[in-house]
């Protein structure tokens, strides 16, 4: 139990960061020609959704915790992590 509030911190330490980027993220279309790249927009919404994320995963992990659903609420808790893992690799694939 000590673990999930460690990680219920962690991820609600990425919050500010997820509205931070959800602020600056029309910077994307800013390049000539972004505008049309679908990878582009899946980026954008993906830095909208974050703080999003950061927020519901360790909520459905503690339900799933309580739940007796161990390894489902750990699933749930990495889910910001495996999120912000993918949208870094999408950038890098944009131009600008």
């Amino acid at each position: 139990m000590i673990w999930m509030g460690v990680a219920t911190a962690a991820c609600l330490a990425l919050l500010p960061f997820g509205a931070v980027g959800a602020l600056f993220s029309p910077l994307v279309f800013d390049h000539q020609g972004n505008i049309f790249n679908p990878l582009a927009w899946i980026a954008f919404l993906m830095m909208i959704l974050f703080w999003i994320v950061c927020l519901i995963g360790p909520f459905g992990a503690w339900v799933l915790f309580k739940r007796d659903k161990e390894p489902l609420a750990w699933a749930a808790m990495a889910a910001p992590l495996a999120w912000l893992t993918v949208l870094v690799a999408i950038l890098q694939f944009i131009p600008g």
